[in-house]
């Protein structure tokens, strides 16, 4: 008998139930039905209603960390950051992206409103300061990073030259008293830019050698360019890479395989393909030589079919950098002995301008100064590009990256072309899926861990489509869509577990890095929500003041 002294279901019947309740509803039975008390610790039951609740492969484990499908079962949805405590208006335009400090004390938003505004955050964010870019002829900002002490703050932006002309710019601010302390030229502008160490950034630079050729420059600055002199250099040359087929380097980011790894698994160490691309096998045949039997070809109209303007320019490019380019690092896994390696990880391409492919880059320990020859290290005049580590090709255009707080796995949200599509124009990529994937990758192995995961959507095309920042934290990840959403997806599980509703764009996304039951969303509807988990807002609404009763009373009274 129950504690109204009807007779007790039988488990299976009690299990039937609970699965067309809500899962707040199950929670908070949970707390009141004498009965289900009595089984609220059954692993069995717990564990099918998780598996069948939220829909989840029996091939998938319980997560490591967990001591029971219970209270799985309530982390999946008491700590998700999905009820919205505060929306952030300050902003007159579109907020395009969002970045913590380290510290999780601060936050930093871009916006088309051309400025970037630091936030406090405590329990009521409140605005700290607001820089307005437009005295420097800057569009807009578009992305911001703290550096690792949390003492200066990358900004970039899109800046306005000459005849209307747009490129980018970084700028650095100090958080000492906001004042900005240097410039630097970034193209293009959707490099972003991003911090090496505590004073050193990375910049690019791009140079266009044809039509559809050019080549990327990616420069190491230090953040105080006030102190330049003879005697020390404020710039070195980092790498330089040519481009094939309109494609260019963007969005660069550092991994730090320095840090702890969430999880250390014992998997045997490959090592990856050189990525510089291969070409036919010309029997010992030097590039000049190559080069000069091309040319000869083409007068003597030995080539066949004809090739267009585009597919020459093409091929010519392939044959002059045969021999004149770096070979790329032997080694590029993690070891023992390189275990404080830094990766420089970008989008690139090889048949067509939208982002395809993404790029990697080790960075060696004398490289991370700006100390030395101004224009790097030595190299030989055959050696006039580097080759890039390592290449991974996302058969879509990249519109999303990010890292997971250890930096082991990479995270990549895409648009995926058609199934064996060929591209014979570089100007005209395939059409592009609506559906965004979001891929996962481990800098380890540099292999794909997981199947895709699957949600979000976006609908802009080719030409106008434009990047979607994602975050990740210690269990969750986030991405913002074109479908007015935010998302949350479980890390283990591979499962969406909250969609947060804005009304329009989401542009992008930031878990606390100390805090991962909150997290910021930003829009093009000029705002930004908070959102904190369920758990979170009861410990807080515990925490509030409740008025007294007899004041109330008195007031009423003095009132009357």
């Amino acid at each position: 008998m129950d504690a109204g002294g009807g007779p007790l279901l039988p488990d299976s019947v009690l299990f039937e139930i609970f699965l067309y309740l809500d899962h707040a509803d199950v929670l908070s039975v949970g707390l009141v039905c004498q009965q289900w008390r009595a089984v609220a610790r059954d692993e069995f039951l717990w564990k099918e209603l998780f598996y069948r609740y939220y829909r989840v492969s029996r091939e998938v484990p319980r997560h490591p960390a967990a001591v029971s499908w219970y209270d799985e079962f309530q982390r999946l949805y008491d700590t998700i950051p999905c009820i919205e405590v505060q929306a952030l208006k300050e902003h007159n335009d579109q907020v395009l992206h969002l970045s913590f400090s380290h510290s999780g004390c601060l936050f930093a938003s871009c916006s088309k409103d051309c400025t970037v505004k630091i936030w406090s955050n405590e329990l009521d964010i409140s605005l700290q300061h607001s820089s307005n870019m437009r005295p420097y002829n800057w569009s807009y900002t578009q992305f911001s990073q703290f550096n690792s002490d949390d003492s200066l703050l990358l900004v970039s932006g899109v800046f306005v030259g000459p005849h209307n002309s747009s490129s980018g710019e970084i700028a650095v601010i100090s958080m000492e008293n906001f004042t900005l302390l240097s410039r630097v030229r970034n193209k293009p502008y959707d490099v972003f830019g991003c911090w090496l160490n505590e004073t050193n950034l990375i910049s690019g630079n791009l140079h266009r050698i044809g039509r559809i050729t050019s080549c990327s420059v990616l420069w190491l600055n230090n953040a105080f360019q006030g102190v330049e002199s003879e005697n020390v250099n404020v710039v070195k040359r980092l790498f330089k890479i040519q481009n094939l087929n309109a494609s260019t380097i963007r969005t660069v980011m550092v991994a730090d395989c320095s840090r702890d790894s969430e999880e250390e698994e014992a998997k045997p160490k490959q090592t990856p393909e050189p990525a510089i691309q291969e070409l036919p096998d010309d029997g010992g045949v030097t590039a000049e030589d190559g080069l000069q039997q091309f040319f000869d070809d083409i007068m003597e109209g030995r080539v066949r079919p004809a090739m267009t303007e585009t597919e020459l320019e093409t091929k010519v490019a392939e044959l002059f950098i045969r021999n004149r380019t770096k070979p790329p690092e032997v080694n590029l896994l993690p070891t023992e002995s390189n275990s404080k390696t830094k990766y420089l990880i970008f989008t690139t391409g090889c048949l067509t301008y939208s982002p395809h492919q993404i790029g990697i880059k080790r960075i060696l320990p004398h490289q991370m100064t700006t100390a030395g020859p101004v224009l790097g290290e030595e190299r030989r005049s055959d050696e006039f590009f580097d080759s890039l580590d390592h290449v991974i090709d996302i058969h879509g255009h990249i519109i999303g990256m990010g890292l997971s707080p250890d930096h082991r796995y990479l995270y990549v949200n895409s648009r995926a072309w058609p199934r064996d599509c060929v591209i014979s124009d570089p100007m005209q990529p395939p059409p592009i899926a609506e559906e965004i994937d979001l891929h996962v990758f481990d800098l380890k192995t540099m292999k794909e861990v997981k199947r895709a995961l699957r949600a979000h959507r976006a609908y802009t095309p080719n030409e106008e489509c434009f990047f979607i920042f994602l975050d990740v934290s210690r269990d969750f990840v986030a991405s913002g869509a074109e479908d007015r959403h935010g998302y949350i997806w479980d890390r283990h599980y591979n499962i969406c577990l909250a969609k947060l509703q804005h009304d329009n764009v989401v542009n992008s996304v930031a878990f606390s890095p100390v805090e991962q039951e909150l997290l910021l969303t930003a829009s093009d509807d000029t705002t930004i929500k908070v959102w904190r988990s369920p758990r979170t807002v009861r410990i807080q609404q515990a925490r509030k003041p409740r008025p007294r009763k007899l004041l109330f009373s008195w007031l009423m009274n003095q009132k009357s």
